[in-house]
């Protein structure tokens, strides 16, 4: 949902805790790696298994808590990261549920603007527009049940008239199930400028966890013009 300057790539690897604003115990790596910005390739998509991370068998709640329960590290480790969950109201169920509850773009040059999540991921017609040259970043909230979700991720793919312009990956964080949403904002971005990044834009999101389960994907088209559009 992104592109960035030709002159403003950038790498950022600075793990912290998660600014969730819901209050939970989200431990997120926020680290940006822009592949590049504004190159053509015939490669459809982000190979998003390329580094994924196996961390052995999947296991429910109840039994990472029992596993390793004589490590007194490990336990504490586990505590912080499940918070004030209550175990009891959790199950026993395998995979995590991860719901988007919204998405919006920020810029400090415009309003808020909140986007749409359609059921099946594809809003109908031109989701957005963006002002070229633009200062904006991605905001959305989730809420997660069942289980912990682990290394949580967003790509993001860009085309332009069929080719392949602009990708990108941005680590998310692992978050434990509660029934407070998760706040979490992407860095910023700067929309490309000149009359060769004006147009018609078509592209992929996707946020996927190190299992490679894909909890929201949304295929769109966008634009990018002299100005923001006056109905956004």
């Amino acid at each position: 949902m992104g592109l960035v300057d030709d002159n403003k790539n950038k790498e950022k690897d600075a793990p912290q805790e998660s600014d969730g604003e819901g209050g939970g115990a989200g431990v997120s790596s926020k680290t940006t790696s822009d592949d590049s910005s504004f190159y053509t390739t015939d490669q459809d998509d982000v190979n998003d298994g390329e580094s994924t991370l196996h961390l052995g068998p999947q296991r429910t709640l109840k039994e990472q808590l029992e596993k390793d329960k004589d490590d007194e590290s490990l336990r504490k480790w586990k505590e912080q990261l499940l918070g004030s969950v209550d175990i009891s109201s959790i199950g026993e169920t395998l995979d995590p549920e991860v719901k988007f509850l919204s998405v919006a773009i920020e810029s400090p040059e415009r309003p808020y603007m909140p986007l749409s999540i359609p059921e099946d991921g594809k809003p109908e017609g031109l989701w957005f527009t963006l002002k070229e040259g633009s200062h904006y970043r991605l905001k959305f909230s989730f809420q997660v049940g069942n289980n912990i979700v682990s290394g949580l991720r967003y790509t993001n793919t860009v085309w332009k008239s069929g080719l392949r312009v602009f990708s990108t990956k941005d680590m998310i964080g692992t978050y434990s199930p509660q029934q407070e949403p998760y706040t979490h904002e992407m860095p910023e971005e700067t929309a490309p400028s000149g009359f060769m990044a004006r147009g018609s834009y078509t592209a992929k999101s996707k946020f996927v966890d190190d299992d490679n389960k894909c909890h929201l994907e949304i295929n769109y088209t966008f634009d990018i013009r002299k100005d923001w559009a006056s109905k956004d």
